[in-house]
């Protein structure tokens, strides 16, 4: 593992290399911040870049990450029916909670809690994407195909 990495990109590394994925973490001088930063700073389509977004249920209060494509918006009424409750969007606080990364280094791995995850249909169209890796300038690159097995997740049209 590369030891010039932050300890939250580590931490994201180390998740990728138990989930057997041959990805590495990189720390970029430009932030990744938002989609289109990442994008710019990674020579790719706003689209190939994975938004993760904590949302979190209502009622229960249990966190739920949407891992969509940079271009698109949540549909949070979709996402509630699934759910069979209504969603919103979680605080900062709730985001570090559960996740253990701060909002703008969200990745979809290596996570603290177990969190429902829903992934957006339309980064499957892509060969790459690229996640946020714990940190605002660190991001890894990957094959879409893959999300499934690396988040536990379940694929639908988030939008």
């Amino acid at each position: 593992m590369k030891d010039d990495l932050s300890p939250s990109a580590r931490k994201v590394q180390a998740a990728l290399n138990a989930l057997g994925m041959q990805c590495s973490v990189v720390e970029l001088s430009d932030s990744t911040r938002t989609a289109k930063d990442a994008a710019q700073a990674v020579s790719c389509e706003v689209g190939q870049i994975v938004k993760s977004i904590v949302m979190m249920g209502r009622t229960t209060h249990r966190p739920v990450m949407v891992v969509t494509s940079g271009s698109n918006r949540v549909n949070e009424g979709k996402i509630g029916e699934i759910l069979q409750e209504p969603i919103e969007k979680a605080d900062a606080e709730f985001v570090r909670f559960h996740t253990g990364y701060a909002i703008g280094g969200v990745p979809p791995v290596g996570l603290s809690d177990e969190v429902v995850t829903f992934i957006d249909e339309d980064l499957l169209k892509y060969s790459t994407v690229w996640a946020a890796a714990g940190t605002p300038q660190a991001v890894f690159e990957f094959n879409p195909q893959d999300l499934p097995h690396m988040t536990g997740g379940k694929v639908i049209s988030i939008k």
